[in-house]
């Protein structure tokens, strides 16, 4: 009788668990148990070998079916199907967690030193009208650019980089530990596969110098805050001829005087006096577009109504829709009235009745019938 643990109970988890639950206990005991995590544990390789046992049995659903029906008796001499062990399934189990125990991730495939250059980010501030009408800004900025001479392989000129005797220029070096080999960033050229023994005194080796540029950048229109455009290859040059970065500009809005935006809709407030609310008018008032248009206000308008004008608000990003432009009346109280205007108010207040006011008359109606209905209770 096998005196093996269970699988189920190795890897922690219900026989009921899926797929991806097995897969999820198996990364996780495995970095903890690792030979590497645990220097000098010699019990430590031998409960990361039952994970890895354990996993790959139970991930399989041929052999899985075939455990849970015999146990370990159906992977024992003589009872069919070999015992799990540890071949090319072996690897397969642990090229998705290497990246998690070793930080491998883009590590690969550096040859010859060549790197990619890194992104820049530039925030540029742009007011309300350049977001409407769009234009072509000029921008300096200092960046990384390839040094011309050594043509951004960072060695003297007349000398080239030669590959490094660590790794034989692959830039990754193998280590054997305990029943496995663990491949690693080559530590003597830190991945890149080659050496440089005479630098550019131009670039210090780098291949790469810092440099003011000008560029020329289209802001189309309609563009909104936080607006992200691409410069592709504008970015800092790479590593001893590698390919450029890209540069990104994020855009802002400058607070405007006098609109505010929502999406593709302008919003403003205009100021009336009482008398135009009361008996109506109109006024004018600015568009983004710098011209003007005509708002009327009926009579009897209350403070804080909307007037809505029709396709003056901002362009709508790579469409030919425009959004719409509100006004908003706010009614102006009079302010530091003569002693005839004071009169003139007090005279109104008494002309006026319910018809004039009928908001408010309903309103103190309302109070003096709650306020006489709790006297009486």
């Amino acid at each position: 009788m096998s005196t093996k643990r269970c699988y189920y109970e190795t890897l922690e988890v219900e026989r009921t668990a899926d797929e991806s639950k097995l897969k999820a206990a198996f990364r996780k005991l495995a970095m903890k148990w690792h030979p590497d995590k645990n220097p000098g544990d010699a019990s430590s390789e031998v409960k990361f070998k039952e994970i890895n046992e354990a996993y790959e049995v139970l991930k399989d659903g041929d052999k899985r079916a075939a455990y849970d029906r015999y146990g370990h008796a159906a992977f024992e001499q003589g009872t069919g199907g070999g015992g799990p062990g540890f071949g090319a399934g072996f690897a397969s189990s642990f090229s998705d967690i290497f990246e998690d125990l070793f930080g491998m991730a883009g590590q690969r495939g550096r040859g010859g030193g060549r790197e990619r250059g890194a992104d820049l980010r530039y925030n540029m501030e742009i007011t309300l009208e350049d977001a409407y009408l769009g234009k072509t800004a000029q921008i300096e900025i200092p960046v990384s650019v390839t040094c011309e001479p050594c043509s951004g392989t960072g060695a003297k000129a007349g000398t080239k980089p030669k590959n490094c005797s660590t790794c034989g220029g692959a830039g990754r070096v193998r280590q054997a530990q305990g029943f496995f080999t663990l491949e690693r960033t080559c530590p003597g050229c830190q991945g890149r596969g080659q050496m440089i023994e005479d630098a550019c005194p131009g670039c210090g080796g780098s291949g790469r110098v810092t440099r003011d540029r000008t560029l020329s950048v289209n802001i189309p229109q309609g563009v909104e805050d936080g607006t992200r455009i691409r410069l592709a290859g504008e970015g800092e040059a790479g590593v001893r001829g590698g390919p450029p970065g890209d540069l990104y500009i994020f855009l802002s809005l400058a607070t405007h005087e006098f609109f505010q935006r929502d999406g593709a809709d302008l919003h403003c407030r205009v100021p009336i006096s009482m008398v135009a609310a009361a008996l109506g008018g109109e006024f004018e008032v600015p568009t983004i577009d710098k011209g003007k248009t005509k708002v009327k206000v009926p009579a009897g308008t209350q403070s804080g109504r909307r007037f809505r004008i029709a396709s003056k608000g901002m362009p709508v990003l790579r469409s030919r829709q425009t959004g719409d432009m509100y006004v908003q009346v706010m009614v102006e109280t009079p302010q530091n009235l003569t002693r005839k205007q004071q009169e003139l108010l007090s005279e109104f207040e008494k002309l006026s009745s319910g018809v004039t006011q009928p908001e408010a008359a309903g309103f103190f109606t309302k109070v003096k019938d709650f306020f006489g209905a709790r006297a009486g209770s």
